[in-house]
């Protein structure tokens, strides 16, 4: 049964980004138990692993204020299928820009039609994290750039041990 003040927020986080752990952090604080589902999603050919992903999620929401209210799991099925088998009611989502806005309106207009019990919340990015996008952080990477403004020291380490052994 689907429980509206368990949220769910997917995503692939390849890699997660301080601009994920904003949102993650304020939905926490919303609801009483926050699922992030770490998504498989072939179609954006992930850098990392999922395991790799999930590992990186795990430790980084273990640090923040709401981090005994998160769960990281990851899946590989439609989002309906895993906010049901999480036993959220509530999806989550992050804005950056009006383009994301247009994106997930069809989202969650097609979540609506698969499952109209469950509800979708857009959380706005907090204005200093509006322009990061995980492709970016990882092309600032690639071509020798510091992405320390945009992730953590550890996530940092991953992405730039990864290009080392497979440079692009």
């Amino acid at each position: 049964m689907s429980n509206p003040r368990i949220g769910f927020y997917p995503g692939t986080f390849d890699p997660v980004t301080f601009g994920h752990l904003d949102v993650i952090d304020r939905a926490a604080a919303i609801f009483d138990h926050l699922v992030v589902g770490v998504a498989v999603n072939e179609d954006k050919k992930p850098f990392l692993t999922l395991e790799e992903r999930i590992m990186l999620v795990r430790q980084e929401v273990a640090r923040l204020p709401h981090g005994g209210r998160i769960s990281v799991l990851g899946f590989d099925t439609l989002l309906v299928d895993a906010v049901h088998q999480a036993g959220a009611g509530t999806v989550v989502r992050g804005l950056r820009s009006a383009g994301d806005f247009d994106f997930e309106t069809q989202l969650s207009g097609a979540l609506r039609r698969l499952a109209p019990e469950i509800e979708t919340v857009f959380l706005l990015a907090s204005e200093r994290h509006r322009t990061t996008a995980s492709r970016i952080v990882k092309e600032i990477a690639r071509l020798g750039g510091n992405i320390s403004p945009f992730v953590s020291a550890e996530v940092a380490q991953m992405i730039l041990s990864k290009l080392k052994r497979h440079p692009t």
